[in-house]
């Protein structure tokens, strides 16, 4: 039986101008780093390199352990040394990123090796395989541009997590639920995270 990730773990759901306080489960993903504005080739090979990855690793799991799952989501964790330029400064020459991909627990790193020497891409060899345990989180769901995404940051920022008197931690967590090559911009759905403290 194939499961589908998206469905099984509640936090791959939110809802369009509700802000939802969540905990997130500890969950494995492929990530890989890199710094600047996301239109640029250092972000376009980061993608690429992880895809083959995560389908070498389903595939694998299939084979191999009896075990398939759906590909998950492109995700990315974002920062800068000021918040400001994801918001009221936008300035994506100050961002740093880590882009990821979910994959289960059944998968180890064992598996992304074996995989790893078979598949080719600009930056495979950069590809790891971590845990993330974000915890408590505010969320919601941004349909639109990601450069639209400013605003409803903002209000997340400095209205949402001090009204449930909250603190900002970790970093800003994207979900990207439709490929930018097949939506048009305005139908874009993205799922907005900040970690957070009580």
């Amino acid at each position: 039986m194939k499961v589908d990730h998206k469905k099984e773990i509640a936090t791959y759901r939110a809802r369009l101008g509700v802000f939802d306080v969540v905990e997130v489960p500890p969950l494995q993903y492929l990530t890989i780093d890199g710094d600047g504005d996301p239109n640029t080739t250092a972000w376009t090979d980061a993608v690429s390199s992880l895809y083959p990855l995560a389908y070498g690793l389903k595939f694998l799991g299939k084979r191999e352990l009896g075990r398939d799952h759906v590909v998950m989501p492109l995700e990315a964790l974002w920062w800068a040394d000021d918040w400001a330029s994801f918001t009221r400064e936008r300035d994506p020459s100050r961002w740093r990123w880590t882009a990821m991909i979910m994959t289960p627990d059944w998968i180890t790193a064992e598996h992304l090796e074996a995989v790893r020497e078979q598949k080719a891409g600009p930056r495979t060899g950069d590809v790891r395989l971590i845990r993330l345990d974000e915890g408590l989180c505010v969320q919601t769901l941004h349909v639109g541009s990601y450069e639209d995404e400013a605003p409803v940051l903002a209000h997340m920022h400095d209205v949402v997590v001090p009204a449930h008197s909250l603190r900002m931690t970790g970093r800003h967590h994207e979900i990207y639920l439709g490929d930018p090559r097949r939506v048009v911009t305005d139908k874009l759905r993205t799922i907005l995270r900040q970690p957070v403290t009580r």
